[in-house]
């Protein structure tokens, strides 16, 4: 499994279709076949972001996550990057 590196640049997997949902999203990776649900549309639209910072964190600071939450965005973002859904770019 590939460790998340809050300093390190990331996108969305181009394999990975995201399907708005009340709750947030789901993701289905075309290469993986596996389905992955976001829970959060907070979350969603940071990992749409991604690929428009140079790091992770440059994108939760422009996302105005609050400090409090970091810890458990990196962890959804971690499942997220072993889940391939999100990749390092």
């Amino acid at each position: 499994m590939p460790d998340l590196d809050p300093e390190g640049a990331y996108e969305l997997d181009p394999r990975v279709a995201l399907r708005p949902e009340p709750f947030g999203a789901l993701a289905y990776h075309y290469g993986n076949r596996r389905l992955t649900f976001l829970r959060s549309a907070r979350l969603v639209e940071l990992v749409r972001s991604l690929a428009g910072h140079p790091s992770l964190d440059s994108a939760l600071t422009a996302a105005a996550w609050p400090a409090t939450g970091r810890t458990q965005a990196l962890t959804a973002l971690g499942r997220l990057l072993d889940s391939g859904v999100i990749r390092a770019r």
